[in-house]
């Protein structure tokens, strides 16, 4: 059994403007909706790095979500996302396991 995990993915916004990323982000959110033990997501921008946007899901267990992330629907389902993805960052995905929460 594992605690709670967020899972972080950096974006880039296209010259154009987040709304391309927001709309693919707000597609995934609906088709995600109902996944075992996903608990929410939120789409946020950056104050500091314009063009800058993360994805933040929380999960009720790292093991929820390695199951879900394992599944045949993952890549599918997440695809609409994947052409905004920072890879210029050294990481653009991470998973952190909640240690703490007041």
């Amino acid at each position: 059994m594992s605690g709670r995990a967020r899972v972080l993915i950096w974006h880039r916004a296209p010259a154009e403007g987040p709304g391309a990323v927001a709309e693919a982000y707000r597609s995934i959110s609906g088709d995600l909706a109902g996944t075992p033990g996903l608990l929410g997501n939120e789409l946020l921008a950056s104050l500091t790095d314009e063009g800058s946007l993360l994805v933040m899901s929380e999960w009720e267990s790292l093991d929820a979500f390695r199951a879900w992330e394992g599944g045949s629907g993952h890549r599918s389902a997440t695809s609409p996302l994947r052409p905004f993805q920072d890879r210029g960052r050294d990481r653009f995905f991470e998973v952190y396991r909640v240690e703490a929460a007041f």
